[in-house]
């Protein structure tokens, strides 16, 4: 298990755990798991990390068919400005290696922004924290469990 589904499971949150076998030569790790699941794509997300100007970590749930706006970011953070985080950074401070990183049970808490778009869907699917492993769930109830708000961070 990852920390990501024990948070689920432990707050009793409804959700469905779905696994495919990763291929190590895949471009994107987001658009390998919306075809081998069988998922329209515009249903699965990515987590990105973002630094403001401060040095404060931020995370980004965005579908994988899109990618991210940070000036829309900066704004809904109420930065000045951000930009992508370091990977290291981002795995030191999720406890999630980068291709696997859940927007769920993190080492430290980060704010955390969701693509207005989820909101459109019945279920969207992130990252369980491995590679391969993907974790369904209402828009809202990935919400309520990462303090994440909605916000037009996603550009397609």
């Amino acid at each position: 298990m990852t920390p990501a589904i024990d948070l689920l499971k432990k707050s009793r949150a409804e959700h469905r755990v779905h696994s495919y076998e990763h291929d190590p030569k895949s471009a994107s790790y987001g658009l390998e798991a919306a075809e081998k699941l069988g998922l329209e794509p515009a249903q699965v997300f990515k987590t990105l990390l973002a630094c403001t100007e401060k040095n404060e970590l931020l995370v980004a749930v965005v579908p994988v068919v899109g990618t991210l706006d940070l000036k829309a970011l900066a704004q809904a953070a109420g930065a000045k400005k951000v930009e992508m985080a370091d990977p290291m950074a981002a795995q030191r401070a999720t406890g999630y290696l980068v291709g696997g990183i859940s927007p769920l049970g993190q080492k430290k808490r980060l704010r955390t922004f969701i693509d207005s778009s989820a909101q459109a869907q019945a279920s969207i699917y992130v990252s369980a924290g491995r590679r391969g492993l993907e974790v369904e769930l209402a828009p809202e109830v990935l919400a309520a469990h990462t303090g994440g708000l909605f916000a037009a961070i996603g550009r397609s």
